[in-house]
């Protein structure tokens, strides 16, 4: 056997271990499509609360309760949208979308992200507004590098870019509202169109 078919072997077995170990399906489109979605509905959030008496929403007004509406549709469309177009590569590259390594990636995504939601309606409740964006940022961050490790080794890059720019809003709360159009918005859509030229088209 020669050095080539050594290396083949080698690099098949690091293959089926990868598969095994990490999700890799994850869709870059759906990572575009969910900036989209957030670049949108930072929009319209802006149009309102700009177009109201108030400009910050306050706890219980009417305001709030759309910027919460808003933010809502926007994670639920993009969840929807990742589980779709996940599925459909995950069926293309003959991967079981819900497997071993999926449950890892979807629980030590969570862990962070529920516990960095359940924190923020904490100080939401105390009044406390001018960290929400950066804790956003950062808890989310958080979730991108834990869940890295049993996914495409990338998402840890814009977790910790997260992470950067929320501190930066901590330090700036004043510009919390770009910093989060910036985060999960524009970061968003330039992960996905990088994630998607470097893996999907190949496929």
């Amino acid at each position: 056997m020669s050095s080539k078919d050594y290396l083949k072997d080698i690099s098949e077995i690091k293959n089926m271990m990868n598969k095994s170990s990490r999700f890799i399906s994850l869709s870059g489109l759906s990572g575009i499509l969910a900036g989209v979605y957030a670049l949108i509905g930072a929009a319209l959030a802006y149009y309102i609360v700009t177009n109201s008496t108030r400009d910050y929403p306050i706890l219980n007004s009417k305001i709030f309760i759309i910027c919460i509406i808003i933010l809502s549709t926007v994670a639920i469309l993009s969840i929807i949208t990742g589980i779709f177009l996940t599925s459909k590569k995950a069926k293309k590259n003959d991967e079981k979308i819900w497997d071993t390594s999926s449950k890892r990636l979807i629980t030590n995504f969570l862990i962070p992200l529920i516990t960095g939601g359940i924190y923020i309606l904490i100080i939401l409740e105390q009044e406390k507004y001018g960290q929400t964006a950066a804790l956003m940022l950062i808890f989310y961050g958080l979730a991108l590098v834990n869940a890295s490790k049993f996914s495409i080794g990338d998402i840890k890059y814009l977790g910790i870019i997260e992470i950067i720019l929320g501190l930066i809003c901590a330090l700036f709360p004043g510009y919390g509202f770009w910093l989060w159009v910036i985060g999960f918005g524009v970061m968003h859509i330039i992960y996905g169109a990088v994630m998607h030229f470097k893996y999907d088209r190949i496929k």
